[in-house]
């Protein structure tokens, strides 16, 4: 198993840089064919939420069915993938960002009573306690 970094996940999904995706989709390709896993870490998909948002302008649906995808493919090993899979599902459907469903759920894992917050889109967030 070989772990991915972020720029690497960017550089094969976005495609935007010629040299390096090349290489990123050799590296996913290799273990494609040889069935080797690629690990993806919670802190690498937080932060690929976060560049295709921010740098790239993609919308919430499209980066949901982005994260949809690698978590259907084979060659993909996501940490948690059952925190991450709840954790989508409210952002899919909430108003804050991806890492702060994620945060909500491996508190919840972690036994958890609530997840004490500031973030005011969380508000009304099950699990989340927003204080003033």
């Amino acid at each position: 198993m070989r772990g991915l970094d972020t720029n690497v996940l960017v550089r094969y999904l976005v495609a935007d840089e010629p040299a390096q995706t090349a290489s990123a989709i050799k590296i996913v390709e290799d273990a494609r064919r040889t069935g080797e896993l690629l690990f993806i870490s919670i802190a690498v998909l937080c932060e690929l939420v976060w560049v295709l948002s921010r740098s790239y302008g993609q919308a919430k649906a499209q980066i949901a069915g982005t994260i949809d995808l690698m978590l259907a493919t084979i060659q993909f090993q996501i940490e948690n993938d059952a925190l991450v899979r709840r954790g989508l599902d409210a952002y899919r459907n909430g108003r804050a960002d991806f890492a702060d469903y994620l945060i909500g759920e491996i508190c919840r894992e972690a036994g958890c009573g609530d997840c004490v917050t500031f973030d005011r889109a969380l508000m009304g967030a099950e699990g989340f306690t927003v204080l003033r």
